[in-house]
């Protein structure tokens, strides 16, 4: 089945939010935006459903750069516990 466009966040966030506004109908903004009504209605629900994400304690790219932070972090102690381990055998073995 063929997908149309993909469009940025910030067009969905504008269309999106025109439909919870209710100033024209989702079939006037589907004409408008050349979309069809149930992508904007899917849109209009994402926006109520995760909007009071927005106004919360972190960001999901604030969340995602944390935790690559912490991934990289936990591989360099992997990588440095290895060597310690390595070593430590060479100076056991008889």
């Amino acid at each position: 089945m063929p997908r149309g466009k993909p469009h940025s966040a910030q067009f969905k966030f504008k269309v999106a939010l025109e439909a919870i506004k209710e100033n024209k109908t989702l079939n006037e903004l589907a004409s408008e935006y050349g979309l069809h009504p149930s992508q904007i209605s899917a849109w209009k629900q994402q926006l109520l459903s995760e909007g009071p994400n927005v106004f919360g304690s972190k960001t999901t790219g604030q969340q995602q750069r944390e935790q690559e932070a912490l991934q990289t972090e936990l591989y360099e102690q992997i990588g440095r516990l290895k060597m310690e381990l390595e070593w430590l055998k060479k100076k056991a073995a008889p």
